[in-house]
């Protein structure tokens, strides 16, 4: 035999040294994810881009967030925040990159879908139902309800689940407003309430959808101090719940304080990240906001 043929033979053998065996067969994309992905990370993010025109918002931004942990995403104004909760929450679609919410890609899907899946979003500037009450604002919000099908609610031979998924439905709203500390309002219409009501009312109506993950866009803006605290409070009990939180905020006695992991973005890129501590002597997140106290 040539010494060609035995560098064919040793190429054709697998580790196990059989000829016979055959090619390993290749991962789908979700199954890379998945294998990729931790259990423990629920949301990862892979080199996102996003331009508008001549302008790049989103430059191959990537990052992870860990189960269970409240992360902080911060940055000066126009460092691309916002944009990028866009491009998770599906608000937006990326020019490029990946967003993997539990080892499955969610790239391009809508917002509904998302939800649907387990990761919802607040918004900086609250978006009730105004002329709804704050009670039926919360029913709309749970997935899969049997009565959005318009047989279903009105043929009497299946009325009756409809109703019953309702009534289970208000008792679980009721909960959720006293759990906010916001049922004196129920019958109120929404567009009724102070700002920090309604970013109460914000985070109630997403917590009726049963998520995993909560994107939360500047809760603690325009609100007192007191509604500040019991915002903060209830963040953290759901937490202690096992519920997994990323927040882009500008007050940094929230992020510092109440953060386990913060990532700090600078002209649409990564500039930096760790925990709040390694964030607050870093040089160049000194530099990127100019002096500004991070204390």
């Amino acid at each position: 035999m040539s010494s060609d043929d035995v560098t064919a033979d040793a190429l054709a053998t697998d580790a196990t040294g059989d000829l016979s065996a055959p090619p390993e067969s290749q991962d789908s994309p979700v199954e890379r994810a998945a294998a990729t992905t931790p259990p423990a990370v629920p949301l990862r993010v892979t080199n996102l881009k996003k331009t508008f025109g001549g302008i790049t918002a989103v430059d191959d931004m990537s990052f992870s967030v860990e189960s269970g942990s409240i992360t902080g995403l911060i940055g000066p104004n126009g460092a691309g925040k916002s944009t990028t909760f866009n491009l998770i929450s599906g608000a937006l679609t990326p020019d490029s990159g990946t967003v993997y919410f539990n080892g499955q890609d969610i790239t391009g899907l809508r917002p509904d879908q998302i939800a649907t899946r387990g990761m919802v979003r607040t918004f900086q500037i609250a978006r009730e139902l105004p002329e709804m009450t704050v009670l039926e604002n919360l029913m709309l919000a749970p997935k899969n309800q049997i009565g959005e099908t318009l047989w279903r609610s009105v043929l009497p031979g299946v009325r009756g689940s409809v109703i019953e998924q309702e009534t289970e439905l208000r008792e679980q709203a009721w909960e959720t407003l006293e759990f906010f500390e916001i049922d004196h309002l129920a019958t109120n219409e929404a567009g009724t309430l102070s700002g920090g009501q309604q970013k109460l009312l914000e985070m109630a109506r997403a917590l009726m959808t049963d998520p995993e993950l909560v994107l939360l866009d500047e809760p603690m803006a325009g609100v007192n101090p007191s509604l500040e605290r019991k915002i903060l409070d209830r963040i953290h009990r759901l937490q202690e719940d096992g519920l997994t939180f990323l927040l882009v905020e500008h007050d940094m006695d929230v992020i510092m304080q109440h953060c386990e992991h913060v990532i700090v973005m600078h002209q649409g890129r990564l500039l930096a990240e760790g925990e709040p501590d390694t964030i607050r002597s870093n040089e160049r997140v000194i530099e990127a906001y100019l002096g500004e106290d991070l204390e």
